[in-house]
């Protein structure tokens, strides 16, 4: 199961783990994550498309790639977004930064000290706060 959870983070150009509340490891996922595990899957559909569509008849069945590209690209693409929205949402509720006018929410980042912002990591620790 390490195996298959390794070449998924690969895929999906994920950055490692995260602890959640429960101890348990989830994937890190960045916006620059869910961009490019979508430019990678797009290659390799279109790729393999090439391959298929030489043996059949592309007019016939024109309509396949724009599937495979919805369900192997599209859709997992929106879903980490989601996730990945839904994760900034916490952070913002439950840390000192998230009512910060110097922290960027698109990117999850303090703009003084341009690092990361976690649950368990404030940049500044509260010294450079302003609120909005």
């Amino acid at each position: 199961m390490k195996i298959i959870n390794r070449i998924l983070l690969l895929i999906q150009f994920r950055e490692g783990y995260d602890e959640d509340e429960e101890g348990e490891n989830t994937p890190k996922i960045t916006t620059g994550s869910i961009v490019w595990g979508m430019l990678f899957r797009s290659f390799i559909i279109i790729f393999i498309s090439f391959f298929v569509f030489d043996q059949i008849e592309f007019q016939k069945y024109w309509w396949i790639p724009f599937l495979v590209l919805w369900f192997f690209v599209a859709y997992p693409g929106y879903r980490q977004y989601q996730r990945y929205s839904k994760k900034i949402e916490i952070i913002q509720e439950e840390t000192l930064c998230g009512s910060c006018r110097h922290f960027d929410a698109t990117s999850q980042l303090c703009k003084i000290y341009d690092e990361h912002i976690t649950k368990d990591y404030i940049p500044c620790e509260g010294d450079n706060w302003e609120p909005y």
